[in-house]
């Protein structure tokens, strides 16, 4: 068993990375932004002591020395997975909601960790497939090798830009710091494209479902009746393997110093909209038809390519289909109001 700080134990990717460190007997301690969100997670876990699952608050991951009590732990921490990092395309500041939290809460995680929490080996960093795709070359096959050129002048210029320079800068600054400082632990790094898969956190409503699944909840919905929204990068991965990727880089020695491409594969959103019709006729009247579904498909130049291989290899993954991912979510969200 290991003891392990997770931050943003509330968000979509982190609550099943809880989830499966649990799973797999270790203890977790998870940062939130507040008691109540706290508060959800121990009461989605009624059977657990506080020694197998606790919370601190951390109410700002872009504010100065924000961790510094939340990495001091008895018994102290071993390993530290990093999901806290803002996620969504309406900014309009892209420094302050975007860059300043992911970057400042990167470097300042594992300063705290530096100087305060000597018994962590291992850190593990959710990154992003946007540190590594290059809008330019949409055809190019994509590894653990490449990386987002984007520029410090590009990152200031809509959205987009905003998340892919958070997600670059904030994985690049990782890097230096371990390279720099040679701290007692060492970082591995998950970069996953769209993830799409159940919610398993907290979700009073459709309304605020992750960033991610909102074309499904659209789908699903009869929100894209009319038009299939396009796919996007066309890349995707089951949030449930990522997870377990992320948990494997904390429990395998040889993970330590890499980035790890998480792919599971293609999509579009016209498949998704084939595989809910199918699966659940009920919804079928809801979904996109004929003229409506060609935004949602492949482009005709191709899409990015990838290699996975390192996942596979190194960490053992094994990917779900896109219709797994699919079925699992719409089940998860059913349930919920708009």
């Amino acid at each position: 068993m290991t003891r392990v700080l997770l931050t943003g134990g509330s968000g979509f990717i982190a609550a099943h990375v809880l989830e499966t460190l649990l799973q797999r007997g270790h203890s977790v301690v998870t940062t939130v932004r507040s008691s109540q969100k706290g508060q959800h997670i121990l009461d989605a876990h009624p059977d657990l002591s506080r020694a197998t699952l606790d919370y601190a608050v951390v109410d700002d991951i872009a504010r100065s020395n924000a961790f510094d009590t939340a990495v001091i732990s008895e018994p102290p921490f071993e390993a530290v997975v990093h999901c806290a990092s803002p996620y969504h395309f309406k900014s309009k500041d892209n420094q302050k909601e975007l860059l300043d939290p992911a970057i400042n809460g990167t470097v300042g995680l594992l300063q705290a960790i530096y100087k305060n929490a000597p018994s962590v080996k291992r850190v593990v960093v959710t990154s992003s497939s946007a540190a590594i795709l290059d809008q330019s070359q949409p055809t190019k096959v994509y590894s653990e090798a490449d990386w987002c050129p984007v520029t410090q002048e590009q990152a200031l210029i809509g959205p987009a830009n905003g998340y892919r320079a958070s997600k670059t800068f904030a994985e690049r600054a990782a890097w230096k710091f371990v390279e720099d400082e040679k701290p007692n632990f060492t970082l591995s790094v998950c970069n996953p494209p769209l993830v799409l898969g159940p919610v398993v956190h907290h979700l009073e409503s459709l309304g605020l479902v992750n960033t991610s699944n909102q074309r499904i909840r659209d789908l699903m919905s009869g929100a894209g009746k009319k038009s299939c929204p396009p796919t996007g990068n066309h890349l995707f991965v089951d949030v449930r393997d990522l997870a377990l990727g992320h948990v494997l880089a904390v429990e395998k020695p040889e993970a330590a110093g890499k980035r790890f491409f998480m792919v599971g594969g293609k999509f579009s959103n016209k498949e998704i909209a084939e595989i809910i019709g199918e699966e659940f006729p009920e919804l079928q009247d809801r979904l996109p038809v004929g003229d409506a579904l060609k935004p949602g498909d492949y482009p005709a130049q191709g899409s990015y390519g990838f290699d996975n291989t390192r996942s596979k290899e190194v960490l053992g993954l094994n990917y779900r289909p896109l219709k797994d991912s699919i079925v699992d979510a719409v089940k998860s969200l059913q349930h919920l109001s708009v």
